[in-house]
């Protein structure tokens, strides 16, 4: 491996969060690696490899957790505080080492231990594999919330599913089409990662339910073991480390010895890879709902498994002198908080009640107190075919016993609607958690709408549309239920890591306590119209862009111009977030450039990447019109480099921390009503990228804290598309008066974009004409002449920049800090602390007890 060139070094050297004592020796750092090298790889520097270098890397700064991670738990056993729970199917944690080095402050330390050793720490940095266990914002928001959880000093646990196979590999083959490819993340292992055989525990399926005098037994069950496997998640500078319990499925240790002699051993043997297929591989649809039966499986595995792990550590908490273990529940919501994360651990509701009643003796009404004051739900999409609903038949054969408490918690909840609304039948068929029509299913939502204490949106505008019309009665029912937690991002990864120059030099100006105080941003408003300030902006994000413009040219073979617009999209390919309006637009433009030459052109290099699903195969037609727009757009000679089309193939976070930097503008451009969110919008904007975007989303909330005149705002709002929907949409009308639309269909159409096969886009402009749920056409105008004022604004580099910087400057409501406080006032009853613990190096406050979790 190459040595780092000196100045790199030297100006790599200089790039950090400032404010962390840098207490790491880098002798000590290279002794351990050249130790891990030896002694864990078994390997010396004559025949060791890059990836062995990245694992010796890997390894020497896990040292550097362990302490901080038992001291955590130790902390936590001796204070025995409130603890959160977040069940999420999916944490799309990205990669460790970076992100683990710059919240323990050791980053310098590494770096100049690795250059001594001739070795370039960015090279080791790129070997790692991305944890690509979620399929976008949701998988990745969680593994947002974890980090700030830590930060905040919370006592916090993140418990999803160890994938085998997370987000699949996405490849574009050379016609343009999504190919997949499994994505097997763990075959040269997890550096990270502890597996806690002990604490391996049993998760049943199918059987029948005896009932008794006693009470209800759940009989005949097959049983698969959740193996834990722990992630170390680590605190900004704050010594604190908490857990990610990630869970594997195995099979049952036990043999029916027939088998040897019946010459039907291997068979068997075989067979055990049924149970561990439940944990095998992610799901890889998004705003999807796939009412699988493998998938039903995956969510009850996660929410038994941990319930278990929850009550046994509610049970072994230290508890006072003379009672040292707990052995009622009446303090259980006083201790343990649960979040669902969306509706897929929903079941967490009837496991609960089912271990509460059936084990541990508890009555109906104590059992669904204790369980309404400990859950709380996340909804995360109005999209109607996104929303959970479970066929009574597949949970009759699967979980029979929940199916009854099920039935039994919707009786209950229609008896309270018949006293509030006597006669009213339609009310109870429309609020009934059991859908009667056609095949009778259970609307997760629903349940959780009913069995839990607070349900919260994701974004002001969301939440008022959960509130007013996609649960509007469960809201007249229970106004104070529902709330608001607007989401938010980690700035540790999204700016100091992703971006150290631009965080440099806003640390220059205004100090380090942004880095956990977002909201110390608002300072550098005094700075928009400072032109030492606006220069060195242009500087960090031109040495960007020639950054990742070289990536390009290296990963696609393309070559760009660095100082033409970088405009980018980048998010799953769905219907909804509308990347065919994008598409539109680039043949818009290259209409324009063809048409006249000379014209003055702002140039552009417009990029989109993301992910479809494998069965969205409208989704994966757009990804082809993309590939095929950009294959005539980079290859016609009078065009050049003023327009060129990027498709970002295989987006993941990794990739995302390499784009957002680089990026001018970022599109945000679903239909206003539609995206519950959003985070990607969020990391444009703190670093630096100006949005084009409809009123949706967390796109309302950032217009309101930057001014409408710092963000291109384009297209109808909610009201306006539901009148819109009231009158009936004509996408007809459009097309006939607006004459850059008809030309830009038409060659769509006609096969323009696919000689050799003419009608390969058909059904494109089909649905776009007869069945587009959501609006093309109808914005399709403003968002054209919104893009026109966007390339007037781009040609004023002054005027640009200070938009740049008030972006920047209005990010600080966006941070996951400040919605991860709000999740703990308001919801889970906990209080953050900046305070720090001590040190592995330093006596602890307490007594040295060396119990763990």
């Amino acid at each position: 491996m190459a040595a780092i060139p000196e100045s790199d070094h030297e100006k790599r050297k200089q790039i950090s969060v400032r404010g962390i004592a840098q207490v790491e020796n880098v002798g000590s750092i290279k002794k351990t690696f050249n130790r891990h090298l030896h002694y864990t790889l078994v390997k010396d520097r004559n025949v060791a490899t890059p990836r062995d270098y990245f694992f010796a890397l890997a390894h020497t700064v896990r040292d550097h957790l362990v302490g901080r991670w038992i001291r955590t738990q130790q902390y936590y056993y001796e204070k025995d505080p409130k603890r959160v729970y977040y069940l999420s199917l999916e944490f799309y944690m990205g990669r460790s080492l970076c992100n683990t080095m710059l919240n323990l402050g050791i980053q310098n330390a590494c770096d100049e231990a690795m250059y001594q050793l001739g070795l370039d720490i960015e090279e080791l940095q790129e070997i790692e594999e991305d944890a690509g266990l979620g399929n976008g914002g949701l998988g990745r928001l969680a593994a947002c919330f974890l980090d700030s959880m830590a930060t905040l000093g919370l006592a916090a646990y993140g418990y999803g599913l160890r994938y085998d196979y997370g987000i699949f590999t996405q490849r574009i083959n050379h016609d343009g089409w999504q190919v997949e490819e499994p994505d097997d993340w763990l075959r040269f292992g997890n550096p990270w990662e502890k597996a806690r055989p002990e604490y391996t525990l049993p998760v049943n399926f199918y059987g029948n339910v005896e009932h008794s005098a006693a009470g209800a037994k759940w009989v005949n069950t097959q049983v698969v073991m959740a193996l834990p496997f722990d992630n170390p998640v680590p605190g900004f500078g704050n010594n604190t480390c908490n857990t990610m319990r990630l869970w594997s499925a195995k099979a049952t240790d036990s043999f029916n010895l027939k088998f040897f002699n019946s010459g039907e051993y291997i068979q068997a043997v075989c067979d055990r890879n049924v149970a561990e297929n439940i944990s095998r591989v992610l799901y890889p649809n998004d705003n999807i709902f796939e009412g699988k039966e493998l998938r039903l499986k995956q969510e009850y595995f996660l929410v038994a498994a941990t319930l278990q792990d929850v009550i046994r550590r509610f049970k072994s908490a230290k508890f006072g002198d003379r009672n040292p273990v707990r052995t009622s529940f009446d303090t259980f919501h006083e201790k343990v908080a649960i979040q669902l994360n969306d509706t897929h651990p929903s079941l967490a509701i009837p496991e609960l009640m089912r271990i509460l009643i059936d084990i541990e003796g508890l009555s109906w009404d104590q059992a669904w107190s204790v369980t309404n004051k400990t859950c709380a739900y996340t909804n995360h999409t109005v999209l109607p075919e996104a929303l959970e609903r479970w066929p009574v038949r597949m949970l009759e054969y699967i979980l029979p016993r929940h199916l009854e408490i099920m039935y039994e918690i919707n009786a209950q909840w229609l008896k309270r609607i018949e006293k509030l609304y006597p006669g009213d039948g339609g009310r109870m068929r429309r609020l009934s958690i059991v859908e009667e029509e056609g095949d009778k299913r259970i609307n997760m939502a629903y349940l959780c709408l009913v069995g839990c204490h607070t349900v919260n949106g994701v974004a002001a505008i969301h939440s008022s549309i959960i509130r007013k019309e996609t649960f509007r009665e469960f809201a007249e029912i229970f106004p104070e239920k529902f709330q608001n937690k607007t989401n938010g991002i980690t700035p540790r990864r999204w700016l100091c890591l992703c971006n150290p120059n631009l965080s440099d030099i806003i640390s220059d100006k205004i100090g380090d306590g942004y880095v956990t105080n977002l909201s110390e941003l608002r300072k550098l408003t005094e700075f928009a119209k400072n032109k030492t300030f606006l220069r060195d902006l242009m500087k960090v994000k031109t040495e960007n862009k020639m950054k990742f413009a070289e990536y390009i040219q290296k990963e696609f073979n393309i070559s760009v111009d660095p100082t033409s617009m970088f405009d980018v999209q980048v998010k799953r390919i769905h219907e909804y977030k509308r990347q065919l309006l994008n598409a539109l637009h680039m043949i818009v433009l290259y209409n324009r450039l063809k048409s006249n030459p000379n014209m003055q052109f702002v140039s552009r290099t417009i990029m989109v990447g993301g992910k479809a699903a494998p069965g969205y195969h409208m989704a994966k037609l757009i990804i082809k019109l993309i590939c095929s727009i950009g294959r005539v757009v980079n290859n016609d000679p009078i065009i050049g480099k003023r327009l060129k089309i990027v498709y970002l193939e295989n987006y993941r976070v990794s990739l995302a921390e390499k784009v957002i930097p680089a990026s001018d503008l970022s599109e945000q451009i679903s239909t206003a009503g539609t995206e519950a969110s959003g985070t990607g919008n969020m990391k444009f904007q703190l670093n630096g990228a100006l949005t084009i975007g409809t009123l949706d989303g967390a796109n309302v909330e950032m217009r309101e804290e930057m001014g409408d005149e710092n963000i291109f705002i384009f297209g109808m709002t909610v009201d306006e598309v539901d009148a819109l929907k009231k009158r009936g949409y004509n996408a007809h009308e459009y097309y006939e008066k607006l004459p850059e639309l008809r030309q830009a269909i038409d060659q769509i159409n006609g096969g323009f974009f696919s000689p050799d096969n003419p009608s390969q886009f058909n059904q494109i402009t089909d649905m776009l004409f007869n069945h587009d749920r959501f609006f093309l056409f109808a914005d399709f105008e403003d968002y054209i002449k919104t893009q026109d004022r966007v390339s007037e604004v781009f040609a004023k580099p002054d005027k640009w920049y200070e938009m740049a910087t008030m972006n920047i400057a209005a990010s600080g409501k966006f941070s996951s800090d400040r919605t991860i406080s709000e999740y703990a006032k308001d919801i889970w009853g906990v209080k953050p602390t900046l305070d720090k613990l001590a040190a592995p190096h330093e006596v602890p406050i307490w007594d040295n007890n060396e119990k763990v979790e």
